[in-house]
């Protein structure tokens, strides 16, 4: 039997190898680059204001009718497609930069929101989607009316004597 040296560098090369490849075909179907063509994802701000938050993508070269807006399960997402308007291919040269093609986007809403609130605009190739804030339990403040001081059973023997005599005090007077 022959003795093989071990080299762990020669197999830490070939794991790396294989997982490269196994990455690489992943993102080949979704997310690198598609055929020549890069993925295209919108950017977007989420802003906080008093009573509502806004959400903001731009969607160049998108048409209203090509994005959906829905609401599943506390998470609402942003979905659509741009679509590749022409190709030009000219004296051996060919060159497309602008990514076309599916996008996504999704957020997680806080606990509580009504989707029925949701409202979305879009104007000049910006989708604006207006989110209510949920209903805070406010504080209750609890008014404090003036009552009647009540004798409490059980009273010490101190407190009893001190009751008896201011009664006595203030019979005195009506005698005389």
């Amino acid at each position: 039997m022959a003795l093989i040296r071990w080299e762990p560098a020669r197999e830490i090369n070939t794991i790396q190898q294989e997982v490269n490849r196994l990455f690489g075909t992943l993102l080949d179907g979704q997310g690198g680059e598609i055929g020549g063509a890069r993925r295209w994802v919108p950017a977007m701000d989420l802003v906080e204001e008093a009573d509502h938050y806004v959400l903001r993508a731009d969607l160049p070269g998108v048409s209203e009718n090509d994005v959906d807006i829905e609401v599943d399960g506390g998470v609402l997402i942003v979905s659509g497609e741009r679509r590749s308007e022409h190709e030009e291919r000219k004296d051996g040269y060919y060159r497309i930069e602008r990514a076309s093609g599916r996008f996504s986007r999704s957020l997680t809403l806080p606990e509580g929101i009504d989707p029925d609130g949701i409202q979305a605009a879009y104007e000049n190739g910006v989708l604006e989607v207006t989110i209510p804030k949920p209903e805070q339990s406010k504080p209750r403040r609890v008014q404090v009316k003036p009552g009647r001081a009540r004798t409490i059973e059980g009273a010490t023997a101190q407190q009893a004597a001190a009751a008896k005599s201011e009664a006595g005090a203030q019979e005195e007077p009506a005698s005389a």
